[in-house]
């Protein structure tokens, strides 16, 4: 195909309350801000996002936007990389990682538009669904609250679920006791410290959540921490799988983990880890060590990456990230007995946005 010229680019943020206060073993927050991208080229417009902090939008502007205008929106790779060196001496990890991610998605997407094919299509699909786990489970909900939630997301067909533990470690057993109460002997229950406790601590609570059958354990340490990864992966009880990688930024934070052997699953997210390019570069790295790649939120985002890559495990169905996307965009998808299916009529990532109802929450 042609080149094809980016003609204009735009860039907002959004913030979205929570449907009630949230938190997590290590924070707590009652707003969840989304940056959005928009470009145009041909007589379509690209869509990506990234759930960032709003100086994420001006660092776009800034920085990134000069790099894309005249550019041609084919040619995916050598904007990444020049964006990528754009952002050097800024640093190319957190924020930045997060500013290009946006802007990354959503020229994967105007490419699929341009093309008239689904995004999934265009990777090329390798399955037709994507197993899910709903994920929420906050340390803030009352016992009640968690096990509603829970038995809820089962009662819809979700085998798997998720759940957050930490940030009160004199409770947690019991919640998930309850959380294993409200959701039968069949489920897969995961939980999820991020990062909140020690190392000693963490194999404690292994051995005590495995009593419960959680078979997945996600930073029961701080990803930073990569000896102590290792150290629950080799001694957390065998049906037990250990996860992270959910903070990674560049390439290299994941070759670390996957080189120390400090995961069983690796975590990726394309809106922190550069975009739809960076989850592909991971993606590969995960299949040379052998071990497979599950995507951290933004479900409508990771949906097309979902079908096409071949050491895929499940895709988080997190509670935030699921009300954000069904109030700002058109065409998300809803789960069919556990999985989440792209709509292959529409082309790119299948998302139209809202602009009228999420004037609102612009910032």
């Amino acid at each position: 195909m042609a080149a094809v010229a980016i003609q204009r680019v735009t860039v907002s943020a959004y913030q979205v309350p929570t449907s009630s206060p949230e938190a997590d073993g290590t924070l707590s927050w009652d707003s969840t801000t989304m940056v959005l991208v928009r470009v145009w080229a041909g007589d379509q417009c690209g869509l990506g996002y990234s759930y960032a902090h709003h100086a994420a939008a001006s660092l776009i502007q800034d920085k990134l936007v000069p790099i894309l205008e005249g550019a041609d929106a084919m040619a995916i790779p050598g904007l990444w990389r020049d964006m990528l060196n754009a952002l050097r001496n800024l640093g190319q990890g957190s924020l930045c990682a997060m500013a290009l991610s946006a802007v990354d998605n959503a020229l994967w997407d105007l490419k699929a538009r341009l093309l008239q094919v689904p995004l999934a299509n265009l990777l090329g699909r390798s399955r037709e669904a994507v197993p899910i786990y709903g994920s929420g489970g906050f340390t803030s909900y009352s016992v009640e609250e968690l096990q509603g939630q829970l038995g809820d997301w089962v009662a819809g067909g979700i085998s798997r679920v998720k759940m957050k533990v930490g940030s009160q470690p004199d409770a947690d057993i019991a919640r998930v006791r309850a959380a294993r109460e409200a959701v039968g002997e069949t489920t897969e229950l995961f939980v999820d410290a991020n990062g909140a406790y020690d190392r000693k601590q963490a194999l404690a609570f292994a051995r005590a959540f495995a009593e419960f059958g959680v078979n997945w354990f996600e930073e029961p340490v701080s990803s930073d921490d990569r000896e102590g990864l290792r150290l629950l992966r080799d001694r957390a009880p065998g049906a037990m799988e250990i996860s992270a990688g959910e903070y990674g930024y560049r390439i290299f934070d994941f070759r670390l983990l996957l080189e120390g052997g400090c995961v069983d699953v690796l975590q990726a997210d394309a809106t922190r880890c550069a975009g739809i390019s960076g989850f592909l570069q991971v993606s590969s790295l995960c299949q040379a060590h052998g071990v497979p790649l599950s995507a951290h939120t933004a479900p409508a985002l990771h949906l097309a990456l979902g079908c096409a890559l071949p050491d895929f495990r499940h895709l988080e169905y997190f509670h935030d990230h699921v009300r954000i996307e069904a109030t700002l965009f058109d065409g998300v998808t809803t789960p069919q007995a556990g999985r989440l299916a792209p709509d292959l009529s529409r082309p790119g990532l299948g998302l139209d946005f809202r602009e009228q109802d999420a004037a609102r929450y612009a910032l």
